[in-house]
């Protein structure tokens, strides 16, 4: 495609992110329930079945995310804060080891998950699957944990994608170099976990943010490695404040994504709340 039919659709698209971004938010905005943690249940809402036993709550407060879900992004949030600070435009992944560690975290989510699932299955619907026995009762420790592994498997995967994508001057080196630092990391979030674990307000209302906004960075930084690619501007980029229409794109989607799925579950449900569950 010329160079000047590329500069026409740059300056326009330019224009209508901004202008996508401004009335996406606003819909969003006025049609969620009020008050900053009412925003982040409806980000929650988005992607958790937010059923109330297998939540953290605050006193009656019930947080955005499940056990899992809260584990999982609060992980891939502290993994993608670590590597920004360690590893800043280093794109190579970590050490197979490093890999083979993640897989196992995966693993467990899958395992911790299927096991839960299962166990939902025969308390909403007795005598289903009788013969089918669960491995252990789940609980939300062992959901939290899991899903923390699963989140810090996230961070170290999209982080260097990300930077390959989008960065000029990226460092062909990894951004976990070694054990040493995957342990920093891996310590930092056991500590994180133990202090959800504690359930004192003064941790569980910051972690409610967190995760919430979570879910809205991963999901912009994969949408903005889409856009960059699409209008063909990979590795173009030098620093953040060049990034920031694809930036603004990828929020904007992720914006779309997450008003879409309330509006259609809230249409489905008439409720704010958990997936209804049946007897």
């Amino acid at each position: 495609m010329p160079k000047n039919t590329l500069n026409r659709i740059g300056a326009v698209s330019k224009y209508f992110v901004i202008a996508a971004a401004l009335l996406v938010f606003i819909g969003w905005f006025l049609n969620t329930p009020p008050g900053l943690f009412g925003k982040a249940d409806a980000i929650g809402y988005a992607v958790c079945h937010r059923i109330g036993e297998r939540s953290f709550h605050i006193g009656s407060y019930q947080l955005p995310l499940c056990a899992r879900c809260s584990g999982m992004y609060l992980g891939a949030v502290t993994g993608l804060v670590f590597q920004a600070i360690i590893g800043w435009k280093r794109f190579k992944i970590p050490h197979w080891s490093i890999i083979a560690v993640l897989i196992v975290f995966v693993a467990a989510f899958g395992i911790d998950g299927s096991n839960s699932y299962l166990y939902l299955l025969k308390q909403v619907s007795p005598g289903i699957l009788p013969t089918i026995r669960n491995i252990y009762v789940p609980n939300n420790t062992l959901r939290l944990l899991t899903g923390s592994g699963m989140g810090l498997g996230m961070a170290i995967m999209l982080f260097p994608a990300f930077n390959q994508t989008v960065w000029s001057d990226g460092m062909d080196k990894p951004a976990i170099p070694g054990w040493k630092t995957f342990g920093l990391l891996l310590g930092i979030q056991v500590i994180f976990d133990l202090l959800v674990l504690t359930e004192s307000p003064i941790v569980l209302y910051p972690l409610a943010i967190t995760s919430s906004l979570g879910v809205w960075l991963l999901l912009t930084m994969v949408y903005s490695m889409v856009w960059v690619m699409i209008m063909g501007q990979d590795n173009k980029f030098t620093n953040v404040r060049q990034l920031w229409l694809p930036l603004l794109a990828g929020l904007t989607i992720a914006l779309i994504q997450t008003a879409a799925i309330d509006a259609l579950r809230y249409w489905l449900t008439g409720t704010w709340g958990a997936f209804p569950l049946g007897k």
